[in-house]
């Protein structure tokens, strides 16, 4: 049995690859190292990233995706050529059918780099999904229902917020805010009050054990490292959960009002169906501590985050991808 089909969830920070019947079976990171002398590609994925900031000026570590669109074609072929190549297991008696997630805001031209890309990177025929569709399914929401089902998706490059009946999309908003730019601000944040330089993964580390959208009365708190902006010297500085719940309000506001936004577009019948089964969250920054509870306060309707959220992209494009004719109406674009 040779499994044909590849499911892609291909993000900013991580590119998930899902397999029918095997589920999830790479969960890497979207960089790409290269060698500057000879433009050779030199690792992808796990092995990239730790290169992140430690590479000397012949090589450089970098990501191909800007706010989940390809920035770099010729990478990014090489990346989904990579991944597609890893979960086939070195099996090429097939070209695989890949389905690959969008943001929902793209452009078609962008649209068709990501499925010329694809075909490039080796598959026989490439589908595109939009993500807040595909994560919806990944939830296990029933998208083709008559009745409104309201999804926060935040990735590492942006943030998906879409009202979805009948398989569609009715309302919808993308805003260019994700992880990525959570760690901007962490690290922004810290460089002005604290006169500290931190680098990428330092800033993605305090999101991740600290990170907080509400401030709390008994903060957490943790040491970190980084090269001090006075003196040039090595420097070690404790910060608070409340530092960085401070460094991303706007960030946080941004994420708020584009929900409000979509909220605003929703027909009154599927906006009455959404405050009856709040809305979910998908995608990996939504993981981020009290973030559901942020959103609940500032809209007035219950808020939860899905069952491995991190995964519901994936997860959804594959199924899809599996039941091609069930959800033929919310597959976008095919070559």
């Amino acid at each position: 049995m040779f499994i044909r089909k590849i499911g892609i969830d291909l993000g900013t920070t991580y590119t998930l690859v899902h397999l029918p019947k095997r589920g999830i079976v790479i969960n890497e990171p979207s960089v790409v190292a290269i060698s500057m002398t000879d433009k050779k590609i030199l690792a992808v994925g796990d092995e990239a990233k730790e290169m992140i900031g430690r590479t000397p000026d012949t090589i450089v570590a970098s990501r191909p995706l800007k706010d989940g669109v390809i920035a770099d074609y010729k990478t990014t072929e090489a990346m989904l050529r990579y991944f597609i190549n890893k979960a086939l297991g070195g099996i090429k008696l097939f070209r695989p059918e890949v389905m690959v997630a969008v943001p929902a805001g793209i452009t078609s031209v962008e649209r068709r780099s990501v499925i010329d890309a694809t075909i490039a990177a080796g598959a026989r025929a490439a589908y595109i999904i939009k993500e807040p569709i595909a994560a919806a399914i990944g939830a296990n929401i029933p998208i083709g229902s008559a009745s409104g089902h309201m999804i926060i998706d935040i990735g590492g490059g942006t943030s998906e917020i879409a009202v979805i009946s009948l398989g569609g999309i009715v309302a919808s908003s993308s805003v260019r805010i994700g992880g990525n730019k959570f760690d901007n601000s962490i690290s922004e944040y810290i460089r002005r009050k604290y006169n500290l330089a931190i680098g990428e993964r330092t800033s993605e580390d305090i999101k991740i054990e600290i990170g907080a959208a509400m401030y709390s009365e008994g903060p957490a708190i943790i040491d970190i490292r980084g090269r001090d902006m006075i003196t040039g010297l090595p420097k070690t500085i404790s910060i608070s959960s409340n530092d960085a719940t401070e460094a991303l309000q706007k960030d946080l506001q941004g994420i708020v009002d584009a929900v409000k936004e979509v909220l605003q577009q929703t027909p009154p019948e599927l906006s009455a169906d959404v405050i009856d089964k709040g809305i979910i969250m998908s995608g990996g920054s939504s993981l981020l501590r009290d973030i559901d509870q942020l959103i609940s306060r500032a809209v007035g309707v219950p808020v939860y985050v899905a069952d491995d959220a991190l995964l519901c992209v994936a997860k959804g494009t594959g199924i899809a991808l599996d039941n091609l004719e069930m959800y033929k109406r919310s597959v976008l674009a095919t070559k």
